[in-house]
């Protein structure tokens, strides 16, 4: 008896499944992104969106961030201190360990690899705009 496989056309743009992947290629970049925000700096949280929003294009919520920064804290890859501000409340600074910086090269690394290897597949698909 022979296998059979659907083969139906799949179609081409798919909110329910399109946005979903969109969704998750974004997710699956945001640690490595906000580590790459704290590379140079300590920011606080509001910060942090702004920059991941104006160098990345990645908007992410306060209710996104801050479990995230939570997690990167517990794991020990960065720090936080409360600074006073001219504005009258004091504000959460974030900065990169020495281990969050070496977990931001690793990082860096695999997605440079990766997303050359990609670019490098993906060319001939770009070229049948």
């Amino acid at each position: 008896m022979q296998d059979t496989v659907d083969m139906k056309e799949p179609e081409r743009h798919n909110p329910e499944t399109g946005d979903k992947w969109e969704v998750q290629l974004r997710k699956g970049c945001l640690e490595l992104a906000i580590l790459a925000a704290l590379w140079d700096a300590k920011l606080y949280g509001l910060e942090i969106l702004r920059r991941l929003e104006s160098d990345s294009d990645l908007i992410v919520s306060e209710g996104t961030i801050y479990p995230l920064l939570s997690r990167l804290k517990a794991l020990g890859l960065v720090g936080s201190e409360w600074v006073e501000s001219e504005a009258g409340h004091p504000r959460k600074y974030y900065a990169l360990t020495r281990a969050g910086k070496q977990r931001a090269v690793e990082m860096t690394t695999t997605w440079t690899r990766f997303s050359s290897r990609m670019s490098k597949l993906l060319a001939p698909v770009g070229k049948g705009k």
